[in-house]
C-alpha cells in the first residue's frame, strides 16, 4: 500500500512539474513579446501593415525554423532581435539559451 501511494505521489509530482515548466515557458514567451526592444513586438506586429505573427504561425505559414531565422538575421525593416531577446529579464532569470527563448516566444504566439 505504501509503495502504491508513493508511486502515485511520484506520478502526480511529475505531472505537476511538467505543467510548471509549460507555464514558465508561456510566461517567458509573453514577457519577451511584451518587452522586446523596450516596447514589445506588438508595437509593429499588431498593426495591419505588418505581418501578423500569431496568424502566420497558427496558419502554418511561419514555422519554427523560419521564425528563428528572422529573429537572428532580421528581415525587411525588422532588426535582428535575438540579442535583445536574450537580454530580457525573464529569459535571464529562467536561464534560457537561445533555443529555449525562441521556443518560448514561438509557443506563446501559437506554435507547437
Amino acid at each position: 500500500m505504501k509503495k502504491t501511494l508513493g508511486t502515485l505521489a511520484g506520478i502526480a509530482l511529475l505531472a505537476l512539474s511538467g505543467q510548471v515548466f509549460a507555464d514558465e515557458a508561456s510566461d517567458v514567451g509573453k514577457k519577451i513579446y511584451e518587452r522586446a526592444f523596450g516596447r514589445g513586438c506588438g508595437t509593429c506586429h499588431d498593426i495591419a501593415s505588418n505581418p501578423q505573427l500569431t496568424a502566420l504561425i497558427k496558419a502554418g505559414q511561419l514555422d519554427r525554423a523560419k521564425f528563428e531565422t528572422v529573429l537572428k538575421e532580421g528581415k525587411g525593416g525588422m532588426p535582428k532581435a535575438i540579442a535583445e531577446i536574450m537580454k530580457n529579464p525573464a529569459v535571464v532569470k529562467a536561464g534560457y539559451g537561445e533555443d529555449q527563448a525562441v521556443d518560448a516566444l514561438y509557443k506563446y504566439l501559437g506554435g507547437n
